[in-house]
């Protein structure tokens, strides 16, 4: 599991900062990857990445600022010509008013998509659990920002102890069906009549990870709840140290607010993005080094980097 930055910018785009996407790559646990906001000039920073377009499955759009979603009529045109490869099916989630921009946009440009395109859109009493499958569950709730705006919270849901096979081979289970059968939690009994306990062969259930990621926002609680415990929570830092009527008046947030919501919600790890043009290099490091006065495990994030989960 890994994030990956397309870009970290506010408002527009910077030399070297490219305007608001970021991508939850879940190769290894549901081959897909999921998009969160796609800001004009998403489909040419994925071409500096490994990225395949047509793994993209899911988008989730925090709200209806260009700056977040004016890249989604390229994007969604390019994905349909990759003629080599299958054409699949794509979800869309976010605010009411996604899809009339997204179909108005290709029915205007004369696009035609080999693929299906299915909308979810919500109105800020729409909100809480908005999507669950067998691995991950996605909350969303409305933020403080000037235009109806959203945080989603990925929760992966626990995995599954792994089976110890050498301990099991050491006991005298021949592999085969019997392995499967104490994987699933299953008791068995050996032809000499030994009995095999599922429970002594198996590792304790691992905790699914959690990941935050916020749409532009003022400091609230929802960021805080949103961000519970999460292993990683990305939160903006339009502004600086001491910007905080400036932050208020545009509805955004400074570094420090940002590193305070992430203490609050005992977060483990912050990543900062959506970073205004003001800021250049040492700045960049002076809000870092702001920031992890009061949240140590900070980081200010670059277009293109990735992250472990």
């Amino acid at each position: 599991m890994q994030l990956q930055f397309l870009g970290t910018a506010a408002g527009q785009p910077a030399k070297s900062r490219n305007v608001s996407s970021l991508v939850l790559k879940l190769l290894d646990e549901i081959n897909e990857v999921w998009m969160f906001d796609c800001g004009e000039g998403t489909q040419r920073q994925i071409l500096s990445t490994n990225i395949r377009p047509r793994k993209v499955r899911k988008i989730f759009i925090t709200h209806l600022h260009g700056d977040h979603v004016f890249g989604l009529p390229g994007f969604l045109s390019s994905r349909s010509f990759q003629a080599n490869d299958e054409q699949t099916d794509l979800e869309i989630y976010g605010p009411q008013g996604i899809k009339q921009f997204v179909m108005s946009s290709l029915r205007l440009t004369g696009s035609r998509l080999p693929y299906r395109i299915h909308f979810r859109e919500f109105t800020s009493e729409q909100l809480g659990k908005i999507l669950e499958t067998d691995k991950f569950t996605v909350y969303a709730e409305a933020l403080d920002h000037s235009v109806f705006c959203i945080g989603y919270r990925v929760v992966q849901k626990d995995l599954e102890g792994t089976l110890d096979a050498d301990k099991l081979k050491a006991a005298g289970v021949p592999f085969g069906p019997l392995f499967g059968q104490i994987k699933n939690g299953q008791d068995v009994i050996l032809e000499d009549g030994t009995k095999i306990i599922a429970k002594d062969y198996l590792s304790a259930p691992k905790k699914g990870k959690v990941i935050t990621i916020l749409g532009d926002t003022r400091k609230t609680d929802a960021s805080v709840r949103l961000g519970l415990g999460a292993d990683i929570l990305v939160h903006e830092s339009t502004y600086g140290k001491g910007d905080e009527k400036l932050a208020k008046s545009h509805a955004h947030s400074t570094n420090i607010q940002a590193a305070q919501i992430a203490q609050e919600a005992s977060a483990k790890r912050l990543l900062l993005n959506h970073i205004s043009s003001r800021f250049l290099g040492r700045e960049i490091g002076q809000m870092a080094a702001d920031a992890r006065k009061i949240f140590p495990n900070t980081y200010i994030v670059n277009d293109l980097e990735g992250f472990e989960i």
